[in-house]
C-alpha cells in the first residue's frame, strides 16, 4: 500500500521520500486530505519496436470482415 503524506510534509522531506521511491515504494501527495499526485520509480523506456517481428505468426480468418453473427452483434447494441 502506497504511504500518503501531506504538501508540506513532502516538501520537508522530499529527498527522503526520494530515497523510498527509488527503492520501490510508492508516494501518493495529498492537499486537504485528497490525492492529487503520486511518485513512482522512474521506469526506463520500453526498446524500440521492430516492425515485422510477428511476422507469420498472426492468423487473419478468411471471415474476419464478414459481420458478425445476429446472436452476437445484439450484445453490443443493448
Amino acid at each position: 500500500m502506497p504511504r500518503e503524506v501531506n504538501v508540506h510534509e513532502a516538501k520537508t522531506h522530499f529527498s527522503k521520500l526520494l530515497a523510498l521511491v527509488k527503492e520501490g515504494e510508492e508516494i501518493i501527495i495529498a492537499k486537504a486530505g485528497k490525492p492529487v499526485a503520486r511518485l513512482v520509480p522512474f521506469a526506463e523506456q520500453p526498446r524500440k519496436r521492430v516492425p515485422g517481428t510477428a511476422k507469420g505468426k498472426i492468423v487473419v480468418a478468411p471471415d474476419f470482415e464478414e459481420p458478425l453473427p445476429e446472436s452476437i452483434q445484439e450484445l453490443f447494441e443493448r
